[in-house]
């Protein structure tokens, strides 16, 4: 069954080996999940293939939401997740969408024109950074609310989601510009409560 993307996006969680500082990360997803996290994006840079695998396959069962697997479409693909989000150093769209199965989600990462072009044939876009972020050190300079709705715009339709030192006040200007949701790291899982970070995200509390 093809996932609704507008409500799977609307709020996704990105995780980050340095965030979760020793944390199991099934616990903490599952807390963020039950604070209303919508999806989980499964960004760890330092695990091996073998051991994002294990993990996906332990989180998939216990979560209750799609998962997603940053940058790998192997792993993606031998865990059974519901998707993988692409970087633009990453397998193109294109190749990965043959070798992927119906109803697999792809995600592109979009931060200009030429990411733009390059996004083509993605499931959704996630749009960034909406403003300076110190998780992700290549993110580039922050976008903002017109530069996002210009890229959102370039999609004709793709959904699209911020990304990058998004803050819960952030959710009724991301929806202006054109996105439907927002995905979040250190907002969440720099909180010792992940649950009660989420929740703030879900009411745009300040």
């Amino acid at each position: 069954m093809a996932l609704n993307l507008a409500e799977t996006l609307w709020l996704v969680l990105v995780t980050d080996d340095a965030l979760l500082s020793g944390r199991d990360p099934v616990a903490v997803c599952t807390a963020a999940i039950r604070g209303g996290v919508t999806a989980v994006e499964l960004r760890l840079k330092h695990a091996s293939p073998r051991e994002l695998v294990s993990l996906a396959r332990r989180l998939i069962p216990a979560s209750g939401v799609p998962i997603l697997i940053n940058d790998r479409l192997d792993v993606a693909l031998a865990a059974g997740a519901a998707g993988v989000h692409l970087g633009i150093d990453d397998l193109p769209v294109t190749m990965a969408r043959r070798a992927a199965p119906a109803g697999f989600v792809i995600g592109a990462s979009v931060g200009s024109e030429v990411e733009a072009e390059n996004g083509r044939g993605a499931d959704y876009w996630g749009i960034g950074p909406w403003r300076e972020t110190g998780t992700k050190g290549d993110a580039g300079p922050a976008l903002g609310a017109e530069r996002f709705a210009q890229l959102a715009a370039r999609g004709g339709g793709i959904p699209c989601v911020a990304i990058g030192g998004v803050r819960p006040e952030d959710r009724a200007g991301i929806e202006r510009a054109g996105g439907i949701g927002m995905a979040v790291a250190s907002g969440i899982l720099g909180a010792e409560d992940t649950e009660v970070a989420a929740r703030k995200y879900v009411s745009g509390e300040q």
